[in-house]
């Protein structure tokens, strides 16, 4: 299946599929509102049947926009957006540790049969402005599979330090607040999709014969595996959209290759999230000049998947 691609300089890249040119997502990199830390993000994400399946500047988070890199405690600031958890203290609005991530430059922009990248550098800042890290990113889109209803796409960003001390990657829970380990790669979804199914490679399916129903935050916030999926129902058309969020054998915050130690950030209600945590019980510390690399392949899909559909599809695409 070819894949298109057009670049508004300056604003956006956006991909296409097939001969209808059905958008797949648009790569924002325009900076946004100061308030919420701009930084690019991809909005609108589609199905290969045109669904939405992102949400952006909902009117409960602003700084929430589709799929994105985030670091919501770094080293004393806030590259995430909007208020900054404070123990003790709850959420306030500190204007002066919000953070950005920069574009610099493209590395490679282009399409072709079947396959789509975007190779970008970036900037880390505090609010102050001064260089914290240096980011290259790499989005690759491939596997469309129009019998199967899916396409994937894979993210991949090393971040150096390019400060004279370490980086702190933390969270609202290492700071304090249970179940609210935002960092890392976060979607939001659509409004449509609160509420919807959540399972992962090592657990069974809430509801599934056999299974007691059990609530995301409750039995898999914080949980780890491979991988998670969220099957959410649309509003305005007939059907459901899966997502698939998995990690790359190679990711290790541990030393132990192909443990997996991220811990997953799930919500369902009050809003569809999903982030595979960078920092979700204990801060991350990365020493002065080293580099934290990270790949994530995310399959979007029409339908209602279950597991052992997810579970084969994954084995089919292998790594």
């Amino acid at each position: 299946m070819t894949l298109s691609l057009t670049h508004v300089h300056g604003d956006r890249i956006t991909v296409a599929h097939g001969a209808a040119g059905t958008e797949l997502f648009s790569y924002v990199y325009r900076p946004e509102a100061e308030w919420e830390a701009p930084k690019p993000y991809l909005h609108p994400v589609r199905t290969l049947s045109g669904a939405v399946v992102t949400d952006y500047r909902p009117n409960d988070h602003r700084w929430h926009k589709g799929l994105q890199l985030t670091a919501s405690h770094l080293s004393g600031q806030n590259l995430w957006g909007g208020n900054t958890y404070v123990h003790g203290e709850g959420y306030r609005a500190l204007p002066e540790r919000v953070g950005s991530m920069a574009h610099v430059s493209f590395e490679e922009v282009g399409a072709g049969a079947g396959r789509a990248v975007i190779a970008e550098r970036l900037t880390w800042h505090p609010h102050g402005g001064e260089l914290w890290a240096e980011e290259e990113r790499r989005i690759e889109v491939g596997d469309v599979d129009p019998e199967a209803g899916s396409w994937s796409l894979t993210w991949t960003s090393a971040v150096t330090n390019r400060r004279a001390e370490p980086l702190r990657f933390g969270s609202p829970t290492t700071h304090g607040r249970p179940a609210a380990g935002y960092t890392g790669l976060f979607w939001r979804g659509p409004r449509a999709f609160r509420g919807g199914r959540v399972f992962t490679a090592t657990s069974a399916e809430p509801g599934a014969p056999g299974e007691s129903a059990v609530p995301p935050e409750n039995g898999f916030m914080g949980s780890q595996a491979p991988w998670l999926a969220y099957v959410g129902e649309h509003d305005g058309r007939d059907g459901h959209a899966t997502l698939v969020f998995e990690h790359a054998p190679a990711n290790d915050h541990s030393g132990e290759k192909g443990t997996h130690p991220a811990h997953w950030f799930v919500r369902s209600d009050p809003f569809a999230a999903v982030a595979p945590s960078w920092a979700f019980h204990e801060e991350l510390v990365l020493a002065p000049g080293e580099t934290l690399a990270r790949t994530y392949r995310v399959v979007v899909a029409d339908g209602a998947w279950d597991r052992a559909r997810v579970a084969a599809h994954l084995a089919a695409l292998g790594w």
